[in-house]
């Protein structure tokens, strides 16, 4: 599913209003593990008001080291997959639920341009979202169009889009 580019920010914001709405009664804590939207994530999140309830906090581990250290992704799976993966972005949100203490964890981690990474064969635009919980983890592969700002900002509306699904459906495992 590709961003609809007419999206406002107030509906975004009434996204994340319903996220928040939907942790309180959950009784759950969100944690976010971001790489190529340096954290663009957390600060939408954190946007609304009431977000301290829910939120927990936020890596934003742009350089590989910090995958490694802070997230704990292995080094193997990151050098076999380059940085933009569907196991590294699984790999990312297992480690921000542990690292953060939270109980459900999103990743981001892409090619948002203008230039690619070097690490990594997927496209510009491509952009993966790993997630963790309870139940297990896993991932979904997006291709965003447009320029590096329009991709980062495509990846945050999905993300949040996903976590509302996840919150919104009964556990898949």
């Amino acid at each position: 599913m590709t961003a609809t580019s007419n999206e406002t920010d107030e509906t975004l914001q009434s996204k994340i209003e319903r996220l928040g709405i939907l942790c309180r009664q959950k009784n759950l804590r969100i944690g976010t593990a971001e790489s190529c939207t340096g954290g663009l994530l957390a600060a939408a999140l954190t946007g609304v008001s009431g977000a301290s309830g829910w939120f927990m906090g936020g890596v934003v581990s742009y350089a590989l080291s910090v995958k490694e250290s802070l997230l704990g992704v292995n080094h193997d799976v990151l050098a076999a997959n380059g940085p933009v993966s569907a196991p590294v972005a699984e790999a990312m949100a297992r480690g921000a639920l542990h690292a953060i203490g939270c109980e459900l964890a999103l990743s981001i981690t892409g090619q948002a341009g203008p230039e690619p990474d070097g690490l990594s064969p997927e496209p510009i635009g491509t952009i993966y979202f790993g997630w963790a919980d309870a139940s297990g983890s896993g991932f979904e592969r997006c291709s965003f169009p447009g320029n590096r700002a329009a991709v980062r900002n495509a990846a945050v509306r999905k993300s949040v889009d996903l976590l509302l699904e996840r919150l919104s459906s009964p556990p898949s495992r």
